[in-house]
């Protein structure tokens, strides 16, 4: 075999190059998932080949993980395997990896109508800067880092609109003797996620007095110069669902909550997709909008009147 390079080196010359152009949250989960996964079954190969990844996937799926984890692995894995081609580390090996069908998609989990109803009214009678938080969220969609970031400076209450600008993350940092956590503030997931959101009369009727008397630079969850980060928001969280007997529910189902409450409203796609926050409309229609076979009656009956 030729002098090829050992996946181990070949990772820690992908790193170093690749630190210079990405996000410090981003660089920290590609590490982690090196860390976790690609090390312990690579590390000491030159010559990695098909059938050695399409082994791994499948020793992945056995493990428990998802397919879109399994693949988010192999995305780096790939880009790890481009570089050493590029820089003449590796051989080029051309890798199709194949997965097995899977189970029709779950539906996302949401909120009854009755239950969002039900933990609004809380908030409203139970005022609290935490449960605000969560009123927020039911009512713009934010995801649990940006509402852990949102200031009383992102709430423009004379316009009615949110900006979401930033986020809250803790990200695992892997060192070569240890591996530490580190909370930051980071501008959000993409670019589209920086966005401006029109508050509801209700959420507008909340904070419209408190900005009156509010320090803006403040954290809106602590009103304090301090933030909470998201694992302790979530743990909060948890607690009020189970007080309200509330059934269980990731935080992230608040956000799936307001958007197929928008959708159930008949809120155009694109709208619902920008308000969101997603990089790609396709994303909030693989998400939300499951026809049903009412609905694709009405679509094809509605085709045929049009042709009359």
């Amino acid at each position: 075999m030729e002098n090829y390079t050992e996946f181990k080196k070949v990772v820690e010359l992908w790193q170093a190059d690749k630190q210079q152009y990405v996000k410090k949250s981003t660089f920290a989960a590609y590490s982690l998932l090196i860390t976790n996964h690609l090390l312990p079954a690579f590390a000491g190969n030159a010559d990695i080949r098909e059938e050695d990844v399409q082994q791994f996937v499948f020793a992945k799926l056995d493990e428990g993980l998802s397919q879109k984890s399994v693949k988010d692995i192999l995305i780096v894995l790939k880009m790890v395997l481009r570089f050493g081609v590029k820089y003449s580390l590796i051989a080029h090996r051309q890798i199709d990896i194949r997965f097995p069908t899977e189970r029709e998609r779950q539906e996302v989990e949401v909120l009854s109508k009755a239950n969002q109803r039900k933990i609004m009214e809380f908030v409203k009678s139970n005022f609290t800067f935490q449960n605000l938080g969560i009123y927020i969220c039911l009512s713009a969609g934010l995801r649990i880092g940006e509402v852990c970031a949102l200031t009383w400076d992102d709430i423009d209450a004379e316009q009615g609109v949110i900006y979401v600008t930033k986020t809250i993350q803790r990200i695992y940092l892997v060192g070569d003797m240890e591996k530490r956590t580190e909370v930051i503030i980071d501008t959000p997931k993409s670019k589209n996620s920086i966005r401006e959101i029109p508050m509801t009369r209700d959420l507008l009727r909340i904070v419209k007095p408190l900005k009156k008397v509010v320090n803006g630079s403040f954290y809106v969850l602590t009103n304090s110069a301090a933030p909470t980060e998201p694992r302790t928001y979530r743990n909060y969280y948890k607690r009020l669902m189970k007080q309200l007997d509330i059934p269980a529910l990731k935080f992230h189902g608040l956000r799936h909550s307001f958007a197929t409450r928008c959708i159930e409203s008949n809120c155009d796609y694109k709208t619902v997709s920008v308000l969101l926050g997603h990089s790609n409309i396709s994303t909030t229609l693989n998400l939300y909008v499951h026809p049903n076979m009412e609905q694709k009656k009405r679509c094809v009956e509605q085709m045929f009147k049009a042709l009359r």
